[in-house]
């Protein structure tokens, strides 16, 4: 359909639009014409993706082609949605519209070489696929044939000769699975043809990193123009992404992997003096005039960019100490040797950066500059040295990358040291972490270089504290809430068991026996009235295998099993995949199944559970960090000090976001429906339940909140039974809740109240 939206006409995929996608598009339209960023909270299952990509591309074709859309996801099964969405609207667009739209992935989803695809690693791809397309790879191999290359590369490469046009993909959408086939026809190498097309592509769908980790962004993302507009999709957790991209923890085994690393790099220098020191002394000449005149480097040259250095310094000569290899390899021995000595601390130790890098000096002689350039001099020299096995120099990488961000960053990060994890006080295992605290870091280059960037997640609540998170001014700021002709929406907080007594995770009752039995009678009685799936979500992994073990010792289990089969979540992604496909399928064949799984973990992150797959989500407590890290205590501070943000507010703000998501893989449409009941008695506090969605809260009726296990079990069986009734989908008279394109006329006019 085609529909008008404050003057702009949007194409539009289907043939009914819900209100609350109007409204949304309406709110995205004034975001992009004030050329600003914005945040956009919509419920899950409101189709918010085709909302997004219906407006994004319509404006895009009414300012002929004049930006790129960049559309961020966390995975690469939502990339695969997102394309599939967008090719359902290419197929509506007026006819002479040329769309070209891709994904973009590592090596290891779009290599076709299936001798590089038996490496087992992401990491390991890479390398394999460097030891075939390294351009001194490709020269041995050009004067002796014997030397293997990637057939694959090799004819990418020899079309790229004849120019930009030679390599054009036709317009059209395409999946990853698309690019390979497309490359095995053409016997291109998909990987880089994405690459190179991608800025010739109106739309294209990648992972966060690609914007937000310097390492990666700058390699990848460094021609995008200011004409950009970015969408961070599902992203309730970008500030955690942030601050992962900028941390970096070292352990024993990483320093002993560096001094490994050094030795193989120093035999390697001296076999390069005896045979081709001319190749050294150029580096040397190259490193006075700066890092940044080595020049445009072949596309399979280009490893990682710098995680922390601007332009600026770049340019700068290198310092004199670290230009000459065995220098350099000397400097990089004194840093990891100080390093070591450090771990061997016998009590937790908290620095800031500057003191950090004042004690490497006055101990191991290293400077500040020194350090800022030892990860782009580590890249030169690998480069000189011809390394193409990059996985196995993981480890002086790593080294490189924190003495890097240690020395740029003087404020927003801790060095902290710990001898051993609190939760196992006997083993020793030191860990040295450089840990971000300031998520807006990683973020600012971003909202400084694109003039809008959207930030849209059915979990943005409380909306308020994400610009102070990510320091930034949105013009454009709105949580939606969801129209429905029927409550297909049931959420409870469960506050006590049958035998009144309280339920709760918190640490002082979790092992209690009395809250145990009543988490496990309350799980007993919903599978014997809830058809098709359950998915249960708990605290932690250690926590759901404690109350599983103590469930099976009273005979719980074994009850639960005579009404459904019981499906466990387990940190090996193989495993849970596995236990996935059999879930699916005993709820496919009637049996009905549980599924066991962890707030935080990938099931909660990234597995929809529709329709008869999720009639039922129990959250079992309430996901609070580990409040003992150190590191959640020095962000805490931080945050308190920089952005005026209470520890408590963070921390339950940061729970019940967790919790939303969970609560939030049972209603995938506004078709489906599903109940959530919140376990634990903290949630009938206001100042908890105030921080999650607005969608959810206005189906929380007062009644549904302070519930035994007996008050849950009646509403469920009158939930269900209501929602067996059938019922008008459309809605009706001025509660429409699926609008035909004359309905959108008519609301556009204002003759109809949509709410």
């Amino acid at each position: 359909m085609k529909l008008e939206v404050e003057g702009l006409t949007v194409y539009f995929p289907y043939e009914s639009i819900y209100p609350e996608q109007v409204e949304y598009m309406r709110e995205l339209k004034r975001a992009l014409d004030a050329g600003g960023h914005a945040l956009l909270e919509m419920p899950t299952g409101t189709g918010k993706t085709a909302a997004l990509l219906s407006l994004i591309v319509s404006y895009s074709i009414h300012k002929n082609f004049k930006f790129k859309l960049l559309y961020c996801t966390r995975t690469v099964h939502e990339m695969e949605k997102t394309l599939a969405e967008l090719r359902l609207l290419a197929s509506h667009l007026p006819t002479p519209t040329s769309l070209l739209a891709l994904g973009l992935s590592s090596r290891k989803n779009l290599c076709v070489n299936p001798h590089v695809l038996s490496a087992q690693s992401r990491d390991s791809v890479d390398a394999a696929c460097r030891r075939l397309t390294a351009s001194w790879v490709r020269s041995l191999a050009h004067d002796s044939p014997q030397v293997p290359t990637c057939p694959f590369f090799e004819s990418y490469d020899r079309a790229a000769s004849a120019g930009p046009d030679a390599l054009l993909l036709p317009p059209g959408v395409y999946t990853l699975g698309d690019l390979r086939s497309f490359g095995r026809s053409k016997g291109w190498c998909p990987y880089f043809l994405a690459r190179q097309m991608i800025r010739y592509a109106n739309v294209v769908v990648y992972s966060y990193q690609y914007l937000l980790d310097p390492k990666v962004a700058t390699i990848i993302s460094k021609e995008m123009q200011k004409e950009c507009v970015v969408v961070f999709d599902e992203a309730h957790n970008i500030d955690n992404v942030c601050i992962e991209a900028l941390s970096v923890s070292i352990r024993k085994q990483t320093l002993e992997g560096a001094t490994r690393n050094l030795t193989q790099m120093s035999q390697e220098i001296e076999r390069l003096k005896a045979t081709d020191a001319g190749r050294l002394r150029a580096e040397y000449n190259r490193l006075v005039d700066g890092l940044a005149q080595r020049g445009n480097l072949a596309i399979t040259d280009a490893w990682l960019g710098n995680p922390a250095l601007p332009d600026d310094i770049l340019k700068e000569a290198v310092p004199g100490n670290i230009r000459r290899a065995e220098h350099f390899l000397s400097v990089l021995r004194r840093l990891v040797q100080y390093l070591k000595s450090r771990l061997l601390t016998e009590k937790v130790e908290t620095e800031n950066p500057v003191n950090f890098c004042a004690a490497i000096n006055s101990q191991a002689g290293i400077d500040q500059k020194m350090l800022k350039f030892c990860y782009d001099r580590l890249h030169s020299l690998m480069l000189t040295l011809e390394i193409t096995n990059t996985d196995e120099f993981m480890h002086i990488q790593t080294v490189c990358d924190f003495a890097t961000l240690v020395s740029t960053y003087a404020r927003g990060f801790s060095i902290i040291i710990e001898p051993y994890d609190e939760r196992m006080p006997t083993i020793p295992d030191p860990v040295l972490q450089l840990s971000c605290h300031d998520a807006s870091l990683a973020i600012k280059p971003v909202f400084d270089r694109f003039q809008s960037v959207i930030i849209t997640s059915g979990t943005l609540s409380p909306i308020d504290l994400y610009p102070r998170l990510l320091n930034f001014s949105p013009v454009i700021s709105r949580s939606f809430t969801m129209s429905l002709t029927r409550d297909c929406i049931c959420p409870m907080v469960l506050t006590r068991g049958s035998d009144q007594l309280p339920v709760s995770t918190k640490f002082d009752m979790r092992s209690d026996p009395g809250v145990v039995r009543n988490y496990g009678r309350l799980l007993l009685e919903m599978v014997a009235a809830v058809p098709d799936g359950i998915v249960c979500f708990f605290v932690s992994y250690s926590y759901m295998d404690g109350i599983v073990n103590s469930w099976n010792e009273m005979g719980i289990l074994q009850d639960v099993m005579q009404h459904k089969l019981v499906f466990i979540e387990t940190q090996d992604v193989v495993k849970t995949t596995l236990a996935l496909d059999n879930y699916r399928k005993a709820c496919d064949c009637g049996r009905g199944a549980v599924f066991f799984s962890v707030a935080r973990g990938k099931v909660a992150e990234g597995i929809d559970f529709d329709r008869h797959y999720g009639r039922l989500v129990i959250m079992f407590g309430v996901p609070f960090q580990y409040t003992l890290s150190r590191i959640l205590l020095a962000r805490l501070e931080y945050l308190r000090e920089t952005f005026q943000i209470k520890e408590g507010d963070f921390l339950t703000f940061d729970a019940l976001r967790q919790a939303a998501q969970c609560v939030g893989r049972v209603i995938r449409s506004k078709a489906d429906y599903g109940m959530m009941i919140f376990a634990d008695k903290r949630y009938s506090r206001h100042d908890k339940r105030s921080k999650l969605p607005g969608w959810i809260l206005s189906h929380l009726h007062d009644a549904h909140l302070n519930l035994s296990t007996d008050m849950a079990l009646h509403i469920a069986r009158e939930f269900l039974r209501r929602m067996a009734q059938p019922y008008d989908k459309t809605g009706c008279g001025s509660k429409k809740t699926l609008l035909s394109e004359e309905d959108v006329m008519k609301m556009s006019e204002g003759a109809m109240d949509t709410y």
